[in-house]
């Protein structure tokens, strides 16, 4: 510990570094939140339709992704389609894809909780008024599923982010990878790898900071 020299770090290396990796690494919670949530949104739909040829492929693809570790789901793009299609992908181009597709698995378990949670009795008054299933889920029980799971949903893309390091191994240059890129040519590998878990640390204590804030809000709404 002795020989940490955790001043290395300055402006000068951030900007050079840091900042183009940390911008990757939240252009890819972004995408993949939004993403995640938009095809998890679907596949939670096709779940809930009760029709077998529906709810047997959305199930088959939630489970699946949710049972292999999404590291395994990064290599498998990265080096596997390059073989299919006959030419490579970009690192970064396979990380959004991968972790959209990945993250829509998880998010759509949230947005089934999301569904389930709201009493059928306005389900049953939008059939009521004539409303068909999409106007019912549109207008009625999305909006209030959205609302109850807006706290998990924004824990869920912490984690999200998180896991963005995880594109460090197909090469893609996100925060860590910035950062033991610094360390690699200033020879100050362990100390790269001790802040950035610093910043990992940081950044996430505050979201989820803000998140409890929400989540206290809406109790109080409620």
């Amino acid at each position: 510990m002795g020989n940490l020299d955790l001043t290395f770090v300055n402006w000068d290396i951030i900007s050079k570094f840091v900042v183009k990796g940390f911008a990757f690494s939240v252009q890819l919670t972004i995408v993949a939140t939004l993403g995640g949530i938009l095809f998890g949104t679907i596949l939670a739909l096709l779940r809930l339709s009760g029709k077998p040829w529906l709810v047997y492929p959305a199930t088959f693809y939630v489970n699946g992704m949710r049972s292999i570790p999404l590291v395994m789901v990064i290599l498998w793009f990265f080096l596997l389609v390059p073989i299919i299609i006959g030419r490579p992908v970009g690192a970064e181009y396979s990380a959004n894809i991968t972790f959209v597709a990945f993250e829509a698995a998880y998010f759509s378990e949230i947005m089934r909780a999301g569904i389930q949670s709201i009493p059928r009795g306005q389900v049953h008054a939008g059939q009521a008024l004539g409303m068909t299933y999409a106007q019912n889920m549109r207008l009625i029980v999305l909006p209030q599923a959205f609302r109850n799971m807006l706290p998990v949903l924004l824990t869920q893309t912490i984690i999200l982010f998180q896991d963005t390091s995880l594109v460090y191994a197909i090469g893609a240059y996100d925060l860590l990878k910035g950062f033991v890129t610094a360390g690699k040519i200033y020879g100050r590998p362990e100390e790269a790898y001790l802040l950035a878990a610093v910043v990992y640390f940081a950044v996430c204590m505050t979201l989820s900071y803000l998140v409890k804030r929400l989540q206290a809000k809406i109790a109080i709404i409620r």
